[in-house]
Parts: C-alpha cells; sequence; structure tokens
C-alpha cells in the first residue's frame, strides 16, 4: 500500500507474440521492450522497431496504473504495428509493481489535501 506522497505503477514489457506478415525491420516473436516508471530499456544488443513500439506508447501510462477489473485497458493486451504488410502483434505485460515517492518524479510541489474540500481549479489568467 503506498503511503501520503507515493503511489504505485506496474512494470510494463510490450512482447512480439506472432508475425502473420512480412515484418521487414527483422523482428522475432520474443523480442521486447522494457518500460519501468518513465524509463524504457532493451535486452543488451537488442532491437526494437520504432514503428511498432510508437502504437504501443499511447496505452502504456494507463497499463502502468491500476484500474476498475471490468475496464477494457484491465483485460485488453493486444497491439498491432501499423504496418498492414507486417501485421505483427505485441502483448503488453505487466511484470511487476513498484512504489514511487510525487516529489521524486514531479516538479510540482504536492499540495496537502484540504480536509472535506474538493481541490480548487486553478484560475485562468
Amino acid at each position: 500500500m503506498a503511503s501520503e506522497g507515493s503511489f504505485s505503477l506496474y512494470d510494463l514489457e510490450v512482447v512480439v507474440e506472432r508475425i502473420e506478415g512480412h515484418c521487414t525491420c527483422s523482428m522475432r516473436v520474443g523480442d521486447r521492450v522494457g518500460l519501468r516508471s518513465g524509463t524504457v530499456s532493451l535486452p543488451h544488443g537488442s532491437d526494437f522497431c520504432l514503428y511498432a513500439l510508437q502504437a504501443a506508447i499511447p496505452l502504456l501510462p494507463a497499463k502502468q496504473r491500476a484500474g476498475h477489473p471490468a475496464d477494457w485497458m484491465e483485460t485488453d493486451t493486444r497491439v498491432t504495428c501499423p504496418d498492414p504488410a507486417c501485421r505483427l502483434i505485441m502483448r503488453i505485460d505487466r511484470v511487476g509493481q513498484r512504489t514511487l515517492r510525487h516529489d521524486d518524479v514531479s516538479a510540482v510541489p504536492l499540495l496537502p489535501a484540504r480536509r472535506g474540500r474538493t481541490p480548487r481549479k486553478p484560475r485562468r489568467a
């Protein structure tokens, strides 16, 4: 359980599950890229197609967070490369969980919650 000022995120891996066409980027089943907090990593000496990865990137911040069990983000894990000739299918796996502190990942200070009040929206200039 996270304490005040901290929160949990899942560690993720984007894994090539299958290739149903012709991949011109030399991807292979089992190729993977990891996401730990806000850091992307590859196994030593490996490559990962940028075009395939860009299809998964918009989903990763949501997949890092726990959602409602009925939410599609909790059940749907497959992403397709945008190259229709490649038909590369990737799977987003949750492979661990870590606790982060707000102050370590944001330059904006965390304000103490006001008791019984909803935080005010910032005023527009």
